[in-house]
């Protein structure tokens, strides 16, 4: 079982995601906006963060995302760099914009386009959980 963190402002989409991640075995916590995701990472030290994209503003997902993966060892959130990140968005099928990771761009290790497939999020989520030393 792994501690997953939701960072999502639509409670509907965290209550969905809760179920089909606790199902699979997980542990599952929410926070609604990257502000305080970024907190509760803290707090909580997840294994794994599902990021919505489009919340507060049009790219705060990638916002928390370049965060977490900047190189900069001063960081507060250096050791945290670690921790798989899961886009999970709705990007794709509402606008005309493509996006996926890029280790330079766009640090992510995973892209989930919604409405999500449970089954492809929890293989998705499982895969990378299982490269976690």
């Amino acid at each position: 079982m792994a501690k997953i963190l939701v960072v999502d402002d639509d409670p509907t989409m965290i209550r969905a995601l809760r179920k089909c991640l606790e199902a699979a075995g997980h542990e599952v916590f929410d926070a609604p906006n990257g502000e305080a995701g970024l907190m509760r990472l803290q707090e909580l030290k997840p294994e794994l963060l599902l990021l919505d994209v489009m919340m507060n503003t049009a790219t705060e997902g990638f916002e928390v995302a370049i965060k977490l993966r900047q190189p900069d060892p001063g960081s507060p959130y250096v050791a945290y760099q670690h921790i798989p990140i899961v886009v999970l968005t709705a990007i794709h099928s509402t606008t005309d914009l493509t996006f996926g990771p890029d280790e330079d761009y766009l640090p992510i290790d995973a892209f989930v386009d919604k409405p999500f497939e449970p089954e492809k999020l929890v293989d998705t989520v499982n895969a990378l959980l299982a490269r976690v030393p």
